[in-house]
């Protein structure tokens, strides 16, 4: 069982700066992380793509964070960061974690965190 655990959320100033850190657990020897990435879901809203990394290091970035957001994976340690720049009060949300994994044979499948909340003041 494929476990993710975010950190690093909290209150922040508009035009500060956060970090968020995933970490993922339980992959053991039969399993692999296609990629790791950023989702958010602000109060009513759907969740959404922030950013996300694959297997190869190729980048995805949401429209509204590209140039102001950061995502990097430690492939040796099952992790990966964002790091948020220039905060906006939109920014606002809870973030999860989400791994796409996959294993024997044609076995594809999601994994989600728990969520940390984001809070951008104005």
């Amino acid at each position: 069982q494929v476990q993710l655990v975010e950190s690093g959320g909290g209150l922040v100033q508009a035009g500060g700066s956060l970090s968020l850190s995933c970490a993922a657990s339980g992959t053991g020897s039969s399993l692999s992380i296609d990629s790791l990435g950023w989702y958010r879901q602000g109060p009513g809203n759907e969740r959404l793509l922030v950013a996300v990394i694959n297997r190869g290091g190729t980048t995805n970035y949401a429209d509204s964070v590209k140039g102001r957001f950061t995502v990097r994976r430690d492939y040796a340690k099952n992790t990966v960061s964002l790091q948020m720049n220039s905060l906006k009060t939109e920014d606002t949300a809870i973030y999860y974690c989400r791994a796409l994994v996959s294993g024997p044979g044609s076995m594809r499948r999601e994994y989600w965190g728990g969520g940390t909340q984001v809070t951008v003041s104005s």
